[in-house]
């Protein structure tokens, strides 16, 4: 989102709570629910008779950038929505006044691209918090999405994937399509006669207008607390959903340089299956047997020179899927399963002056994983995910006898969570969720429970929520007694109007960890925040919209009590007329006291002072060359250090088949101050100068919308060189420390090579055939540049692997009615 600079950003407090008018949402259309029992056949083209019983939406209107706009009559659309026993069909007709004006590309399912689209929206329980969102571009290509509230503040997920048929035709005059979506890949409840929240939006890529058909106050809290009303479905009811995809794969690895007693080739053939099974109309279990992840994305791998743990992305399907009730309060990070478990056990710890470590697998193996998920007809949703990874060996041998042995690093494990989750009133809801982790033999087990809230007047304009949390690490302390800790944090705020705000607190104690099954960093501590932000909605002469934020924030440690670290910034982005977005931001940063920096219980390094300034802008996407630019500049007052990033994207598209994009980081720092090391009861700071750079290139060509391939190319370095070294004083100050001779410098390569080929040869059913190159070079000889460094890491020894999986989808139902007409 994007904003300005104005006096009212200083309005009195007052303010607050005496409100901004703006104007109610009118009263929801509502659309009767046809039904047909004719046949309609799925090809884009709207000429079979069922459609004469359809209910038609006409008359949509406009909410970006114009709000509150009709449609223009040689744009209008024109849709028809109805069901049968099977499920629902919508179809239509968006005009243009010539082909030219229809925005399209082929960017694979879910791939957004520049397109044209229109979509379909649900809210199957009337809850305005929950829906399914489907649609289709001009040149047939799906999108899906669940919605539900997520803390990262981003409502879509799109990576659930249902199985639905769509087509779609283009015209002189316009483009027409047709989907329909079996009950079988959407939710509901069990009531005989039921109203669902209805919305069907449409953009126009090129001109970036948006339209719904019930109208959408952008200054109103939600999309979905704005929906229409699909009134009178009558006896609908799912068939039994069982559905198989069983997969096979097999891989060739190749690595120039193995192990004492590995192999440089190897081999594997895998086999298994996804099973989805609806226990009801609404609740529906998922279980992945034999799971293989091996042709998943490579992880963006960076230099870590924090005091915590890196969270990358998760990219296993399983995982990303429909996990919306999982990430309800944030205490399930999925790749603690399997990929990034804490680990328990090191083989340092078992190892003696005469062992050699031969293997260590980086992974644990999944055994088998599965979730339950659905909702209510009264908005209680449910989710139950369980999964158990095997026990990890790493493998040591004697240097003398050769003889190996293997030596426990993480024990066979049960991850499970479990969420309740009760939609209310007005857009309110409470929640339960708990995670545990039960390890076998002697190590400690983790249990996380914690209760949500969020609570919306009836105007949608005011809001409170709330997090409570306890932690129990079972058998964690020394005498193998059980850590109990706690956590809270409370927000209360406007969220409808031009001028909105929010204030909260959020406090952790010192025993408190929900890192065995969640991301965790700081602990021991209370924060509190202040963010209050104006809009403008309607374009004026140089801008289609533009908002305003400031933001506050002040963090302190808990026990004992003492300053750590505040922030102020203010910032502002829009949209400009020429459908460029603009922004900038600027804040200042006091001195604290870290006291996570020094790696050592009990001591802090109090840190410096520092004011930032950033700007970017990003050219109108619609066009086939489109750049991203955004500058950052960072300037601290201890050792006068200097932090700059430049980050530049480049994405041409040659046609509606290929499309090349470049993204280019620069982030140099100058006299940055940081952990070096540890020398005896010192810590040791060091004044360092870092260079950071990422190329990420893609290459996507379609071959149409149910074949493409995608590469994706990366290469990242990252070099520290220290200048000079400290001892970190008691009171936190740094004193120049001549003695200490240890070489602490980095030099880190990553480059990885992701091309994925994916042919959808009929729905929910893919070959694909991946080709993976990595390659890594680190060292602590930092007088090279760039250029020398990627030469380097090109001559390194790389690792190579092609896989082939093929993945079937097999629906009971279809499946028995191709066996009846066998007989």
């Amino acid at each position: 989102m994007r904003n300005k600079p104005t006096r009212l950003l200083l309005m009195p407090l007052a303010l607050l709570f005496a409100g901004i008018s703006f104007s109610q949402s009118p009263p929801p259309k509502v659309l009767p629910a046809k039904k047909t029992d004719k046949k309609v056949k799925i090809d884009g083209l709207i000429t079979d008779e069922a459609w004469k019983d359809a209910a038609e939406m006409t008359g949509l209107v406009e909410f970006r950038p114009t709000p509150g706009r009709m449609e223009n009559h040689e744009n209008r659309t024109v849709a028809y929505l109805m069901y049968d026993d099977e499920g629902i069909y919508f179809g239509g007709y968006c005009y243009e006044r010539t082909k030219d004006s229809i925005a399209t590309e082929l960017a694979g399912r879910d791939g957004f691209g520049t397109n044209d689209y229109i979509g379909l929206i649900f809210d199957t329980y009337y809850d305005k918090i929950n829906g399914f969102e489907y649609f289709i571009t001009p040149l047939g290509e799906q999108w899906d999405s669940k919605m539900a509230p997520n803390p990262n503040g981003d409502d879509e997920d799109f990576s659930w994937n249902a199985v639905w048929q769509s087509g779609a035709v283009i015209h002189n005059d316009g483009w027409s399509f047709e989907m329909f979506i079996p009950y079988s890949a959407i939710r509901f409840g069990k009531n005989e006669v039921q109203n669902w929240g209805m919305n069907i939006t449409r953009r126009r890529r090129k001109t970036e207008q948006q339209y719904t058909w019930n109208p959408i106050n952008p200054n109103v809290n939600g999309f979905l607390t704005q929906e229409g009303v699909w009134s009178g479905l009558t006896n609908i009811k799912p068939p039994m959903r069982l559905q198989f995809s069983p997969y096979f794969s097999t891989y060739i690895n190749h690595f120039p340089s193995p192990a004492a007693g590995e192999k440089a080739w190897t081999s594997s053939v895998n086999g298994g299956m996804d099973v989805k099974y609806g226990i009801n109309q609404a609740f529906t279990l998922d279980a992945t047997l034999v799971p293989d992840f091996g042709q998943v994305q490579s992880d963006n791998r960076v230099l870590n020179l924090t005091p915590f743990e890196i969270k990358y992305t998760e990219n296993r399907p399983f995982f990303n899927e429909g996990t919306e009730l999982f990430n309800k309060g944030s205490l399930f990070y999925p790749r603690r399963i399997g990929i990034d478990p804490v680990l328990l056990h090191s083989a340092d710890e078992y190892m003696n002056g005469n062992d050699a470590l031969i293997k260590n697998p980086r992974e644990s193996k999944l055994i088998n994983a599965t979730k339950i998920s659905g909702r209510t007809q009264k908005g209680l949703g449910i989710g139950v995910l369980n999964a158990i990874t095997n026990t990890r060996y790493a493998t040591l041998e004697d240097i003398n006898t050769k003889e190996q042995r293997k030596v426990e690093i993480d024990p066979l494990t049960n991850y499970s969570v479990i969420v309740l989750d009760q939609t209310m009133k007005n857009n309110s809801s409470v929640s339960l969720v708990n995670t545990n982790v039960l390890r076998s033999g002697s190590d400690y087990d983790a249990n996380v429970t914690a209760g949500l809230f969020s609570l919306n007047d009836k105007k949608n304009t005011w809001n409170v929520n709330g997090k409570v949390a306890f932690s129990n690490l079972v058998g964690y302390l020394p005498d193998g007694k059980t850590q109990s800790g706690y956590s809270h944090s409370w927000g209360f705020g406007k969220t409808s109007g031009r001028f909105n705000f929010n204030v909260g607190q959020e406090l952790t104690n010192n025993k408190f960890n929900s890192n065995d099954l969640g991301y965790f960093t700081f602990t021991n501590f209370v924060d509190h925040s202040m963010w209050m932000g104006y809009r403008w909605t309607k374009p004026s002469k140089w801008y289609n919209s533009f908002r305003v934020n400031a933001n506050a924030y002040y963090s302190r440690r808990l026990n004992p009590g003492s300053y750590q670290a505040a922030n102020f910034n203010i910032n502002a982005n829009g949209q400009l007329k020429n459908l460029w977005y603009v922004g900038g931001l600027m804040g200042y940063e006091p001195e604290g006291n870290n006291y996570y920096e020094p790696r050592k219980e009990g001591r802090v390094f109090r840190g410096w002072s520092s004011y930032f300034l950033d700007g970017w802008f990003e050219t109108n996407s619609a066009k086939k060359y489109m750049m991203y630019m955004e500058l950052l500049y960072v300037k601290r007052n201890l050792f006068n250090s200097e932090r700059y990033s430049l980050n530049m994207q480049h994405r041409y598209r040659f046609n509606n088949k290929l499309t090349v994009s470049l993204n280019l980081e620069l982030a140099p720092q100058n006299n940055n101050t940081g952990f070096a090391a540890i020398q005896g009861s010192d810590v040791i700071f060091g004044k360092r100068d870092i260079k950071t750079v990422e190329n990420i290139l893609n290459i996507k060509y379609s071959f149409n919308d149910k074949m493409n391939i995608n590469t994706r190319i990366r290469h990242y370095w990252s070099r520290v060189k220290y200048e000079q070294f400290y001892t970190l004083l008691e009171d936190g100050g740094l004193e120049k420390n001549t003695t200490f001779t240890g070489n602490t410098n980095q030099n880190l390569n990553f480059f990885n090579v992701d091309m994925v080929y994916t042919w959808q040869f009929a729905p929910g059913s893919f070959i694909n055939v991946v080709w993976k190159n990595a390659a890594f070079n680190y060292g602590q000889l930092v007088d090279h540049g760039y250029f020398k460094n990627f030469s380097q890491t090109m001559k390194e020894d790389d690792n190579n692997n092609l896989s082939l999986k093929v993945i079937y989808f097999l629906d009971y139902l279809n499946l028995k009615k191709w066996m009846k007409k066998k007989k």
